[in-house]
């Protein structure tokens, strides 16, 4: 008997459905959806459990406090939006922002993506009022279209295969870009995009490059053969979406051929968001029992036997890595409502890597009607997860944020300030606004210096 199979007898990737599912489409043809998904269960998996296993060594470091993980990507992704140059802004901004939280703090960076699979989102309402009309909500490119049309927003099963395609070749090119030269710490200067170059951020990264070419060349004049260092050349990238729609998610859950355990091979890391982690609810039951490492989102109703019990349903065996909890509350909360969460979990001697999520509990609506938040709220609240917990003598061990490589306009502030009159020139998000790629260079450059202190 595998290791799960000790850990969750009864479970399988099917024992979900027999759970209240929340979040889930209103799909108008079963026939349909059950015909996508006997098609994706044929596919190839997008990740191997090989590879989620290395996270979560990777992310045992992380909650040991001997690593630093920086989680980002899109809000949403889109089909309309996919590109090549796309995915490589993207990650070309990451790697910016993990070179400087390494260089500047001595910590190694685990880097996983928003990315290859976050085209679900959970939504308040089932429904959108607008124009005399009353319509299913936007879910994402995985369910429905963002047009507000009945034909539109009508749940597709098709798009799921969609999803899943498009998935498979943003992986591609991801592992090409970090595995064949993209990556290279030699290529540092070549990652400053020209618009960010410009800028005070771009500035200060061209700085801490040209820091980094110093130390490359002493070690080479050291004579340390640099091209037999793999970690300069190549980077481990990973991929992660919220694991929202389970049908989409079982359908490629695999059992691994090594140790017979389950893993969801749609991501390395999957999420269970701040609206699903109901104890007894369907995306618990499923993401408890596959192998890969599990992050949950602690929003401000988290109570915290709750989150105790959250833990010990997801990670029983107390695994380190397995289990990231991402703090959520909002600028004028976090120092009020981390700090007992923080203190009960260590109590119940959980492992966990503790991150923050400082965009979705600062996003409020601008008067001109744009959905935004203030890069001043995302700081202060890293701050005051930092302080909560520096208070709690607990490693603060990553961040959780939204960002594009592109020069939108989405949120307000940052050193080159976005201002209100601003949000309309380039606001392209389908979803939640995003940081922009200077916006997020700086954000990289103030947590390394909350790192150090």
């Amino acid at each position: 008997m595998s290791a799960t199979d000790e850990l969750r007898a009864g479970w399988t990737p099917a024992s979900w459905r027999d759970r209240p599912a929340a979040q889930q489409p209103d799909w108008p043809d079963p026939v349909a959806l059950e015909a996508v998904l006997d098609e994706l269960e044929r596919m190839p998996p997008l990740v191997f459990a090989g590879e989620a296993r290395d996270l979560t060594e990777s992310l045992g470091r992380v909650a040991a406090g001997e690593g630093f993980l920086l989680h980002a990507g899109d809000c949403a992704e889109s089909f309309q939006a996919f590109s090549a140059n796309a995915i490589r802004d993207k990650l070309r901004v990451i790697l910016q922002m993990s070179v400087v939280l390494m260089y500047s703090t001595g910590v190694p960076v685990v880097k996983v993506g928003r990315i290859a699979g976050q085209f679900a989102k959970p939504r308040s309402s089932a429904t959108e009022a607008r124009e005399g009309m009353d319509l299913p909500s936007f879910r994402g490119d995985m369910v429905n279209d963002l047009a507000f049309t009945p034909e539109a927003r009508r749940p597709d099963p098709s798009r799921i295969l969609r999803a899943y395609h498009q998935s498979a070749a943003t992986l591609n090119l991801l592992r090409a870009f970090t595995k064949g030269g993209f990556a290279d710490l030699a290529r540092v200067h070549a990652w400053n995009q020209e618009f960010v170059g410009t800028s005070r951020e771009g500035r200060r990264y061209d700085a801490l490059a040209r820091d980094i070419d110093r130390a490359l060349r002493f070690m080479a004049a050291c004579g340390i053969i640099l091209d037999d260092e793999l970690q300069l050349h190549q980077v481990d990238f990973y991929t992660s979406h919220e694991a929202l729609i389970l049908g989409y998610e079982q359908a490629l859950t695999r059992r691994d051929s090594l140790t017979g355990d389950w893993y969801d091979c749609s991501a390395h890391l999957l999420w269970i968001g701040d609206r699903t982690r109901q104890l007894d609810g369907a995306h618990v039951e499923f993401l408890s029992g596959v192998g890969n490492p599990l992050g949950v989102k602690v929003g401000p109703t988290t109570d915290a036997d709750d989150l105790v019990a959250l833990c010990d349903r997801l990670n029983p065996t107390r695994t380190p890595g397995r289990l990231t909890l991402v703090s959520r509350m909002g600028t004028s909360r976090v120092d009020d409502l981390l700090p007992p969460l923080l203190e009960a979990v260590r109590r119940a001697g959980h492992p966990v890597v503790w991150a923050c999520d400082p965009m979705h509990g600062n996003t409020f609506t601008h008067a001109s009607g744009y959905k935004t938040r203030h890069f001043d709220d995302v700081i202060s609240e890293l701050r005051g997860f930092f302080r909560s917990c520096e208070a709690a003598d607990i490693w603060p061990g990553g961040v959780h944020v939204e960002l594009t490589g592109e020069d939108v306009t989405e949120c307000l502030g940052g050193a080159e300030e976005v201002l209100g009159e601003h949000l309309e020139e380039r606001y392209e998000t389908m979803c939640d606004p995003r940081l922009n790629a200077r916006q997020s260079l700086d954000l990289a450059f103030q947590v390394a210096e909350m790192l150090r202190r």
